[in-house]
């Protein structure tokens, strides 16, 4: 069993924010593998599937990205999961948009989710899918960069690069990192 945990805010208006990508990832994870209905577990909402013959939880925290730690957890303590059972997909500024890159423990690098999960877990050494946003180019603008919508541009990398990473989840599910990047690099049809 594995816990697959989408990072972003909770609220309605925030939906298409950059920072909830994690959340896109998961949202289209699900339904293209016909996940069970969502239901609110462990300050979130969570369904069930299964991908590559493996059982997946998929989490979205309601905690806001702040405290995503408050829900993943809770749930990694009730499924009794060590942390290298637990896939982390969040928003990443120094990828390039419809880049994604995956790897194993490593630090927050200023992100807020992963810091909250890492004080949380009292552990870092989860798996994190990193699905580029790129970067504003200016520090002064990465808070408004993030927490802005995606655009009309935007669509045609975003759109594939979701479905990608969706397309290739099974090599994920069956530990297959490297092949997992590859595969969503040929699927993703920027080249990412």
């Amino acid at each position: 069993m594995k816990l697959w945990v989408g990072l972003g805010n909770p609220e309605p208006g925030m939906a298409r924010n950059r920072h909830n990508i994690g959340f896109m990832a998961i949202d289209v994870i699900a339904d293209r593998h016909g996940f069970s209905p969502w239901r609110r577990r462990f300050s979130g909402v969570a369904a069930e599937g299964s991908i590559g013959g493996e059982k997946i939880i998929a989490l979205k925290p309601a905690t806001y990205m702040n405290c995503s730690g408050n829900a993943v957890q809770p749930a990694a303590a009730f499924f009794k999961l060590a942390p290298d059972a637990i896939t982390v997909f969040h928003d990443e500024l120094d990828l390039v948009p419809g880049k994604i890159r995956v790897k194993r423990g490593g630090g927050a690098a200023g992100h807020n989710g992963l810091r909250s999960i890492d004080q949380r877990l009292g552990a870092q050494d989860y798996w994190r899918v990193r699905l580029g946003i790129g970067h504003p180019g200016d520090k002064a603008r990465v808070h408004g960069h993030v927490l802005g919508n995606f655009t009309k541009d935007d669509e045609d990398w975003l759109i594939a690069t979701l479905e990608a990473v969706s397309d290739a989840a099974a090599l994920l599910a069956q530990d297959k990192p490297e092949e997992f990047m590859t595969r969503v690099a040929l699927l993703n049809n920027n080249g990412a």
